[in-house]
C-alpha cells in the first residue's frame, strides 16, 4: 500500500555531509550532557523505600501524588499495584532519614489526606541492587547491540552493519543526553524504551538496505549515491505510513497516559523520530562512504534482473 509515489529521486545523498554534520553535533552535545550532568535514575537504580499501601475505595492517584509531594519527593513513582485500591510507592534515599522513618512520615501524610489507607509492605531495596539493575541493564544492551551487528553481517555484508550499529548508538546517546539535560527520571521502563528504539530503528535501516540491494540490481548504471538515493526515495509512503501510525500510538501514550507512562512515551517520542533521521541519513551515508558496491551484495555468477521501464521505482518491492 502506497499514499503517493514520487516519480523522481530525492538527491538525499547530495546533503550527506551536511546532515551528518548537524547529527554529528547533536551526539556531541548528548555526550558532554550525560558527562557533565549525568542521568537522574530512579529509585530502582539508586536505592530506596517501596511502599505498597491499600485503600477501601479506587484511590486517586493524583492525590496521592499530591501528598508525597508535599513531603518533598519530585517525580515519585505512584502507581496502582494489583487492583485500583492498592498503591505502589517508590521513594528514593532522604538524607538524614532512614527506610523506617520514610516510610511512617509517608504513611501518617497519607492517612491525614484519606484514613482509610493501610500500609500492606514496606521494603528497603539497596544501592547493591540497584547497581545489579545498572550492570544487568548494560549488559542487556550490550547483547542487543552484537546481536544486530551479527544479524546485519550475515544478511548483508560488514559495512552495513558497521553504518547500523553506528547509526543506532546515535539514536540511543541522543535519547540519554535528552534525559540528562532536562533530568527527567531514568527508570527500568525508559531502559525498556531505549532497547526497543534500538530494535526499532535497525528495522528501518534493514528495509532501505534491502531496497538498495534491490537498486543495485535493477540499476546497474547508475552511481551508488544515485542507488541510495532511489531507495530511500521508493520506501517514503512505507515510512510515512508505519513510523506515522507508531507515533500517534506513542503520542497518545505520551499525551494521555498518565505520570506512570510519560517518560517511557517520551523516550520512544525521542527515539522514533530520530531513528527515522539516523536511518535514512546516518547509516546510508555512512555505508556509502565506506565504499559500498553492488559487488558487496549480488554474487557474480547471478544474473542481474531486468528493470521495469514502466516502473518508476525499477519494480522494487517495499
Amino acid at each position: 500500500m502506497e499514499f503517493f509515489r514520487i516519480q523522481k529521486d530525492i538527491p538525499f545523498m547530495k546533503h550527506a555531509i551536511v546532515l551528518n554534520a548537524i547529527s554529528a553535533i547533536t551526539f556531541v552535545a548528548a555526550v558532554v550532557f550525560l558527562v557533565i550532568r549525568g542521568l537522574n535514575l530512579s529509585v530502582e537504580f539508586t536505592g530506596g523505600t517501596v511502599m505498597e499501601v491499600a485503600y477501601e475505595q479506587p484511590a486517586d492517584l493524583a492525590a496521592v501524588r499530591q501528598v508525597v509531594e508535599s513531603l518533598g519527593y519530585a517525580d515519585v513513582p505512584v502507581q496502582n499495584f494489583g487492583s485500583s485500591r492498592d498503591v505502589l510507592l517508590r521513594l528514593p534515599v532522604q538524607v538524614g532519614q532512614s527506610s523506617g522513618q520514610q516510610s511512617e512520615a509517608a504513611l501518617a501524610a497519607l492517612k491525614a489526606q484519606n484514613p482509610t489507607v493501610e500500609l500492606r509492605r514496606s521494603e528497603f531495596v539497596g544501592p547493591q541492587v540497584g547497581q545489579e539493575l545498572v550492570e544487568d541493564g548494560l549488559k542487556a544492551l550490550g547483547l542487543v547491540i552484537v546481536g544486530i551487528m551479527i544479524y546485519l553481517a550475515m544478511r548483508f555484508e560488514w559495512k552495513y552493519a558497521v553504518s547500523a550499529i553506528i547509526a543506532n548508538l546515535h539514536d540511543v546517546i541522543i535519547i540519554l543526553g535528552f534525559f540528562a539535560f532536562f533530568q527527567w527520571e531514568f527508570s527500568l521502563a525508559v531502559l525498556a524504551a531505549v532497547l526497543a528504539v534500538l530494535g526499532y530503528s535497525v528495522n528501518e535501516s534493514v528495509v532501505i538496505f534491502d531496497r538498495i540491494r534491490e537498486s543495485f540490481r535493477r540499476h546497474r548504471k547508475k552511481t551508488t549515491p544515485q542507488i541510495i538515493d532511489n531507495a530511500i526515495t521508493s520506501t517514503i509512503s512505507r515510512t510515512i505510513i508505519t513510523h506515522g501510525s507508531t507515533q500517534i500510538m506513542v503520542l497518545s501514550m505520551l499525551l494521555f497516559g498518565g505520570p506512570t507512562l510519560h517518560y517511557f512515551a517520551l523516550a520512544l517520542t525521542i527515539g522514533i523520530l530520530f531513528g527515522i533521521y539516523s536511518s535514512v541519513f546516518v547509516a546510508a551515508a555512512i555505508a556509502m562512504w565506506l565504499g559500498i558496491k553492488r559487488e558487496d551484495l549480488i554474487k557474480s555468477g547471478n544474473k542481474p534482473a531486468e528493470a521495469d521501464p514502466n516502473d518508476p521505482n525499477g519494480g522494487a518491492v517495499v
